[in-house]
């Protein structure tokens, strides 16, 4: 059954290639299809397009399709060619006339674009959760370390000192800086193109601010063609928000990767946390961190994938759009998935005390010999001087008293600060500050 039906049939190895995954990937949108078909009912019935009767019979129908979804027996039969005809083909199929008039002024351009905005819309909210949650673990991994020195490095060579709490409060700071692109995201899905119809609205007086109401959508999406313009934009813009968080995990990732390894043995997992090898009994490999790396790294191509497939369109409606679906839907899922093993691996990470211990990271505390000199008056230039020729010639002494002496001014990474930032973003982000466990 198709919604566009009008007598004849497709040729079936056309059908085959213009649905493509559209049957699996349309079981995201259900959910959100049956609410907007849900407040297009009312809609419908406010205005006098359908009666009362039939409005009731539509929304007791959408229930039981909605009751479906939730159960997981809701299916897509090959018979069908989306959701959105599936949907309509069982309203019909159960009250006749009154299935056949939920369709009544809008178009599947806008039935499509609401289902889609409404997904987005919930996933970024979810998404946004557990990328809070992340950060509270990161600030309270900070918390419990923050004094536990490790050596920083640049360029892979032993640079100064640093410390855990200096490390994880990093990536706790640059997830929230990643957060206002997921915000950006939200706003951009936050706009209701309901009754836009294909791009050129409806004769009806509908009425849009009732769905927008119905639906819960903060904005309403003035102008029938730029509501069709936000198809694939607001794909593009949650695109850019995952690829710059995992850009930040990716980083996280490959640091653990590091820091579990006998060369530096910075942190350690617990072992039924690790994989082993085939042949090599004593490995126990972070091949959890080693996978977040590489799907976060391929993640990141998630915009230019998706401006590779629509750059160059003008406005309006255009079936390259179908493969946007492709492109991001299951990616989203994986992105979900990486949130949450990263919300169960890092509590488990411990921190390997005394690491800066080792005589082979004596040279990192050069600086604090020459901070030293300066402090007993010898200009920055000559004590850098003096500091260098001394490490060359074998006399170098470190100072590193004078380093751990200094850890409250040197390196306490600003946790208190940075927690107060979180307790803003969840303030200013309400919707992303609900159970990431969704």
């Amino acid at each position: 059954m198709k919604i566009w039906e009008k007598g004849f049939s497709v040729n079936d190895k056309i059908e085959r290639f213009t649905v493509g995954q559209d049957r699996e990937l349309d079981m995201y949108l259900a959910p959100f299809d049956l609410l907007a078909s849900q407040a297009q009912a009312k809609m419908l019935a406010s205005i006098g397009l359908i009666s009362k009767a039939e409005e009731t019979q539509l929304l007791a129908g959408l229930a039981e399709l909605r009751a479906q979804v939730e159960a997981g027996t809701f299916v897509i039969e090959p018979e069908f060619e989306d959701v959105h005809s599936k949907i309509e083909y069982y309203l019909t199929d159960k009250f006749g006339d009154a299935g056949k008039k939920i369709h009544t002024a809008r178009s599947r351009n806008d039935q499509v674009l609401t289902a889609i905005q409404l997904f987005i819309k919930d996933y970024t909210e979810k998404i946004g959760a557990k990328i809070l949650e992340l950060v509270d673990l990161l600030i309270r991994q900070g918390e419990k370390y923050q004094h536990d020195l490790l050596p920083g490095y640049t360029h892979f060579q032993a640079a100064m000192p640093s410390s855990f709490g200096l490390w994880f409060g990093a990536y706790a700071e640059h997830l929230l800086l990643d957060m206002s692109l997921l915000e950006a995201a939200h706003t951009v899905a936050d706009h209701n193109p309901l009754g836009s119809g294909a791009g050129f609205g409806s004769s009806f007086g509908i009425d849009r601010e009732q769905t927008t109401r119905e639906m819960g959508f903060s904005n309403l999406a003035i102008s029938a063609v730029g509501a069709q313009m936000l198809r694939g934009k607001t794909e593009k813009t949650l695109a850019f928000a995952i690829a710059g968080v995992a850009g930040t995990l990716s980083k996280l990732a490959y640091d653990l990767v590091l820091y579990n390894s006998q060369d530096l043995g910075f942190v350690k997992l617990p072992k039924e946390f690790t994989t082993g090898s085939s042949i090599m009994p004593h490995k126990k490999n972070p091949d959890v961190f080693e996978l977040v790396r590489a799907h976060c790294n391929r993640l990141q191509a998630l915009p230019n994938d998706i401006i590779l497939t629509i750059n160059n369109l003008p406005s309006g409606y255009h079936r390259d759009f179908q493969l946007v679906k492709e492109i991001l839907f299951r990616p989203m899922t994986q992105f979900a998935d990486i949130l949450d093993i990263l919300l169960f691996a890092v509590p488990v990470l411990e921190v390997v005390p005394g690491v800066i211990n080792q005589p082979k990271y004596d040279a990192i505390f050069s600086v604090e010999n020459i901070n030293q000199l300066i402090q007993r008056g010898v200009p920055f230039r000559d004590a850098y001087k003096q500091v260098g020729q001394a490490v060359d010639a074998g006399t170098y002494v470190p100072h590193k008293e004078f380093a751990t002496s200094h850890l409250g001014s040197v390196h306490q990474p600003g946790l208190p600060e940075l927690g107060a930032r979180l307790q803003q973003a969840r303030a200013r982000l309400p919707w992303a500050s609900g159970a990431a466990a969704e």
